[in-house]
């Protein structure tokens, strides 16, 4: 087995960003601020690193503190206790970003001049195993394949788009892209595992182009050790800021029903053979087509629910679950408002409406489009500010606006447009509660802490 080369001048401290309460971490002294240099004489290049490197039981630590002072520190501690520290990046030496052209990737699809943390490409595989983003593969060095089989960094989260050699090379311009399966005979060999992601786009990797992915991919999903545990189908997503020369063409209702239609049987078939539907379709296509959403115990465990493939459902049930017990009546009259993209809408009307028969309180729900992106169904989470003012201007919205978590950026009160939850408060001149989860959503909509 080959050996990691470590560039250990990439590598910057890792900052801390808070210590929990009660923790080794707080008992040895680590303050916000505080610079972790390395660990038995190792910088950690990044979160996994940091985890390995402390899971020894004697380890001692290099920190800089806020002062510009260096303390060396020894602990004793179990193998598998934690420090309590969290830090303000999950790498220490840089992002691993895209080099593929894909004229669906929705960075491309911004307007200039925002903040730069909306430009950039992520296609790390670090972050695809710590939290779940998609990579490509197509940018990774033997070193990253070494230390991937190394660490045992699997899951995996991958885009596959296609899984024809030549269409999806052009589907990434990329001659890299040409590798997947390749690729996955040495996931086979190494016994790591993938969860995969099609993009559909109309009339290229769609119809035949789209079985054969999935039968491909299928094929790795079988035997003593499937490779690849699911699939997910996703619709392309395009915006207004896109080149009007890209070729692409948005899915409209009947190629999302063209593609239920298609993938459906093949789940079943799956299913025969193997206990699990194994592809699954986003919520989206079921949306735009305007069909009914499947059933939640069709998608199983859920495996791909950050991607949208089950999520409307899973919360639907967690919003059923969270008003079973609705009091009668609340003692002081309160009327307040929840905005969601209008895809969702039709989807929740029926909790809006058994809130609503509670005495002295009315929800208003507003499902509204986005200008700002060009497009008419939108999901929640892409709503900027300015899409708020304008769809939600002259609308009642009561004693306070209810707005879903997803629409921020994380740990921050800024939308996508760089629109902040001052500036949009000010504009609506009402009071806003950010919103996280159904019970959260109930909680806040009835006044209550």
């Amino acid at each position: 087995m080959g050996t990691i080369k470590i560039n250990q001048n990439q590598i910057k401290p890792a900052v801390v960003a808070s210590v929990e309460t009660g923790s080794i971490g707080e008992e040895i002294g680590f303050e916000v601020g505080d610079q972790l240099i390395s660990i038995n004489g190792v910088k950690p290049r990044d979160l996994i690193d940091y985890k390995f490197l402390i899971a020894e039981e004697n380890i001692q630590l290099k920190i800089l503190d806020a002062q510009g002072k260096t303390h060396k520190i020894e602990i004793e501690k179990e193998h598998d206790d934690e420090l309590g520290i969290a830090f303000t990046e999950a790498l220490f030496n840089g992002l691993k970003q895209c080099n593929n052209q894909c004229p669906f990737c929705f960075i491309d699809q911004q307007p200039s001049g925002k903040r730069k943390s909306l430009y950039l490409k992520d296609d790390d595989y670090r972050l695809s195993f710590l939290y779940g983003s998609y990579l490509t593969l197509t940018n990774l060095s033997e070193q990253d394949w070494l230390r991937i089989d190394q660490q045992r960094l699997t899951p995996l989260f991958v885009s596959v788009h296609a899984t024809d050699p030549s269409l999806r090379s052009q589907l990434l311009k990329n001659p890299n892209a040409i590798n997947l399966l390749k690729q996955l005979n040495w996931f086979s060999q190494k016994r790591i595992q993938i969860h995969a992601q099609i993009v559909v786009c109309p009339e290229i990797n769609d119809g035949k182009a789209l079985e054969k992915t999935i039968n491909d991919l299928f094929g790795f999903a079988q035997g003593d050790f499937p490779v690849v545990l699911s699939a997910a189908i996703v619709p392309v997503g395009l915006t207004r800021f896109r080149p009007s020369n890209d070729g692409l063409i948005p899915v409209n209702s009947q190629c999302a029903t063209k593609v239920i239609n298609q993938v459906e049987p093949m789940q079943k078939q799956f299913y025969k053979l193997t206990g699990s539907r194994f592809a699954w379709l986003s919520d989206e296509w079921y949306l735009i087509a305007q069909k009914p959403l499947p059933s939640l115990s069709s998608y199983e465990d859920l495996p791909q629910k950050e991607n949208g493939v089950g999520s409307i459902r899973s919360f639907l049930k967690a919003m059923d679950k969270a008003t079973i017990n609705l009091p009668q009546k609340i003692t002081q009259q309160r009327t307040c408002s929840w905005v969601v993209g209008k895809l969702v809408e039709n989807e929740l009307i029926k909790p809006q409406k058994r809130l609503n028969r509670i005495n002295n309180f009315t929800l208003h729900l507003y499902g509204i489009p986005s200008p700002y992106w060009g497009q008419e169904q939108i999901v929640t989470g892409l709503l900027t500010g300015q899409d708020l003012i304008e769809g939600l201007t002259g609308k009642d919205l009561g004693d306070e606006l209810l707005l879903p978590s997803v629409m921020l950026r994380q740990g921050e009160k800024i939308f996508l447009d760089d629109m902040t939850l001052e500036e949009l408060s000010l504009s609506l001149n009402v009071s806003i509660k950010i919103v996280h989860d159904a019970q959260d959503i109930v909680k806040k909509a009835l006044g209550e802490a």
